[in-house]
């Protein structure tokens, strides 16, 4: 019998950037690179285990922008295509470097693992990896849970309350939509809470959220377990708290395992390493350097120049820290079972882009993990969300404080100098979308049209990713578009829709670039 449980959370989530317009558009690898680093290579970990009848629980959450990109046909067809343009990197390279065995064998290793995605993804998955996931979770493996429509950041919401149910209703939806049944729990974006989202939730029958450590231990009251047990709100929503330690073990690339100079070099590729002329054709299309996905460098530490990768001495690696891990859960769990009543449960969510994408042993790690703690010992268990809610319903009731996993821990990552221009347009458009809901409950043709556009432009002007990304300082003149873009379009729908003058071809346009949530009713925006 275990002492307590340990709950493993993915959270797959990336901004919806699709162009069709564009044959290469560089913001569109972010999704490119994600399937063929982070997603397949979590799919293929997880149906290995249950090949070889080993037991595990993982929860997920893939949010909706993510599910409509990875069920798109333009950008399936735009991964194979850049799937493509690797194997054929991969194979100069293996000419290139045939005077340099270590070098070679790298080559090789991505010659043979993007040839393995191609196939994967186009023959063995008819380029639909979101049925992959959806089959983990009919076996009982995976419990993939929602999030808010296009990840908007909650609570600066509150001003216009329609605007935030239509991000959790659209949310709930969409999950009915790909998995077909109601989602349990959803993942708040940002772990971004405020007291005025839970009747909302309530609404929508969702029955669990994850927040920040401090979201619980500064609740109201007190909760007598920490982090440790969830609380429920007087709401009737179960909530679980990120425990600290854990996090810092995996997250930190400083003190976590990422940092490990084992480990292969994120920051090192042969997009910049190599000649112009011999890589331009696999760069961006201005001639702009940009990572291909091919390294060849481990991290090495920063007294001496960077050292061929090892993928041995990585693996062997990922394999040791999963065993540190899993005995600081046991040594905690232990100690914590000797003060408390019930099973504690260790809640440790990440982003799964980290497993693979920015830590490249990440998948190796999460094998080994979960294959220990089958095998090796009988202390600790990997449990759901849902499932410890079910053996343990008895909780105290209690008020999280409002919170996010964000910098410093409140709303000033999504707030800030940098980026606090565009909330007043977002306030605004929100109280249009409204207006223009309510004035038009029956409307058909071209003007329900235009008002289902109308909200998806609010929907996708207002993803926390672009506030995130002004204030880090990464392709900021990206963001600033993309908000501009939306809340532009946005507003003109608004003027045409009260002028009854739409200009049926640009609709047209419009509606085929920004095509998320096909089945968008505006009404949405009408409800209190």
């Amino acid at each position: 019998m275990s002492k307590g449980y340990v709950a493993l959370i993915l959270h797959a989530h990336l901004p919806y950037v699709r162009h069709p317009e564009c044959d290469d558009y560089i913001e569109e690898r972010w999704l490119f690179e994600a399937i063929s680093e982070s997603y397949i290579p979590l799919i293929n970990t997880f149906e290995a285990l249950i090949d070889e009848g080993i037991d595990f629980r993982i929860t997920m959450s893939i949010t909706p922008p993510l599910l409509f990109m990875l069920s798109d046909q333009v950008l399936q067809a735009k991964y194979i295509k850049y799937l493509t343009k690797l194997i054929e990197l991969s194979e100069k390279e293996i000419t290139r470097t045939s005077s340099q065995p270590e070098f070679n064998n790298l080559a090789r290793m991505y010659h043979d693992k993007y040839s393995e995605d191609l196939y994967t993804f186009k023959e063995k998955y008819n380029c639909n990896i979101v049925a992959a996931f959806k089959a983990l979770q009919d076996a009982g493996k995976l419990e993939i849970i929602t999030s808010a429509a296009t990840h908007g950041f909650l609570p600066l919401m509150t001003v216009t309350p329609e605007s935030l149910r239509a991000q959790v209703q659209i949310g709930v939806k969409t999950y009915e939509k790909f998995f077909g049944r109601k989602p349990k729990g959803m993942w708040l974006p940002e772990c971004g809470y405020t007291p005025a989202v839970d009747s909302i939730l309530k609404e929508n029958e969702i029955e669990y959220i994850i927040t920040e450590a401090h979201g619980i231990l500064y609740a109201n009251p007190k909760p007598v377990y920490g982090t440790f047990s969830p609380i429920v709100t007087p709401n009737g929503i179960v909530t679980f708290g990120r425990d600290l330690e854990s996090s810092r073990q995996v997250w930190s690339s400083t003190e976590g395992y990422p940092g490990d100079f084992d480990y292969r070099e994120y920051y090192r590729d042969i997009g910049y390493d190599l000649d112009f002329e011999y890589i331009k054709d696999y760069i961006s299309p201005d001639g702009k350097r940009i990572n291909t996905g091919l390294k060849y460098y481990r991290i090495t530490g920063k007294e001496s120049g960077k050292q061929p990768y090892m993928p041995d001495w990585a693996r062997n690696k990922a394999e040791i820290h999963a065993g540190n891990f899993m005995l600081n859960r046991q040594k905690q769990i232990d100690y914590l079972s000797m003060k408390m009543d019930k099973p504690p449960i260790v809640v440790c969510p990440y982003d799964a882009e980290l497993f693979g994408h920015w830590w490249y042993e990440g998948p190796v790690w999460l094998d080994s993990l979960i294959r220990k703690i089958s095998k090796d010992q009988d202390e600790i268990a990997l449990t759901t969300l849902s499932e410890y809610m079910v053996q343990n319903p008895i909780m105290q009731v209690s008020t999280p404080c409002a919170s996010t996993w964000g910098l410093k821990g409140y709303n000033e990552v999504w707030l800030n100098e940098s980026n606090d221009w565009i909330y007043k347009h977002l306030h605004k458009a929100g109280e249009r979308m409204v207006e223009l809901a309510k004035e038009n409950p029956f409307s058909s043709g071209i003007i329900r049209a235009a008002l289902n556009q109308a909200a998806r432009e609010l929907l996708l002007a207002q993803s926390s990713d672009w506030a995130f990304i002004i204030k880090t300082g990464t392709m900021v003149q990206y963001a600033e578009k993309r908000t501009k873009d939306h809340i532009g379009r946005f507003t003109r729908l608004y003027h045409d829709i009260k002028e009854n003058n739409i200009d049926t071809d640009w609709l047209k346009d419009i509606e085929y670039r920004d095509n998320i949530f096909p089945d968008m009713d505006y009404r949405v925006y009408a409800s209190s």
